[in-house]
């Protein structure tokens, strides 16, 4: 039985113990948005760690069977996951294909890469689910080309409330090993950072867009 908490833990663990994710709320990164951030996520990290490669294949294949049951294909969304995915599909015994966030400029234009079979059901990989619109679109490009869109998985998510709701919008489900608030809980836990640092990390849930401002008028 896929024992969510408990998976939960160990890949917060396992994130923070190959610097897949960095904490840092006293000094916060910058996001390609703008957004200022006490955490930063690289999930490619983890395919250079043979363990914590095969523990994330073995249990998002695990999530995949537990939450959507049997599937015909699996759809990586480029670029973060499309390793991943190669890697799920292969532990599941099942064909891969991707999902390009543009049209190839030469050649067919495809936006699809691989054997494209409509009707099948497919489940999405992603590494890492913050908004969710890259998601999305990709979900609305395989449902374009005639799939069946059971779900989508990943590694990570921040936990934001705009992801909830764009994903109820176009009628996915999504889930995920770990999220932002088992993260902090674990760090926590272990000691991995100060009180002050978790009450940081507790208010840039609450509202990141405005932590960031209040951090740069203070």
């Amino acid at each position: 039985m896929y024992n969510k908490i408990e998976i939960e833990q160990k890949v917060a663990e396992f994130l923070l113990q190959i610097k897949a994710i960095k904490l840092q709320p006293n000094n916060p990164f910058t996001w390609a948005s703008g957004l200022k951030s006490p955490i930063y996520c690289d999930n490619r990290i983890t395919l250079s760690h043979p363990l914590v490669r095969t523990y994330i294949r073995q249990k998002l294949s695990e999530l995949i069977l537990e939450e959507y049951g049997t599937v015909g294909v699996i759809a990586g969304v480029a670029t973060a996951g499309i390793p991943q995915g190669v890697l799920v599909a292969q532990e599941l015994g099942v064909p891969f294909i991707y999902v390009r966030s543009s049209a190839k400029e030469h050649g067919t234009g495809k936006l699809i890469e691989g054997e494209i079979n409509p009707g099948q059901r497919v489940v999405v990989i992603e590494d890492l689910i913050s908004t969710g619109k890259s998601s999305i679109q990709a979900i609305e490009t395989l449902r374009n080309a005639g799939y069946e869109v059971a779900g989508l998985v990943a590694i990570f998510s921040y936990g934001f409330t705009s992801a909830a709701h764009n994903f109820k919008d176009v009628k996915i489900k999504f889930s995920t090993l770990s999220t932002y608030s088992a993260l902090i809980d674990y760090a926590s836990a272990n000691n991995l950072i100060s009180k002050t640092e978790l009450n940081l990390l507790h208010d840039w849930a609450e509202n990141p867009e405005q932590w960031g401002k209040e951090l740069v008028n203070g």
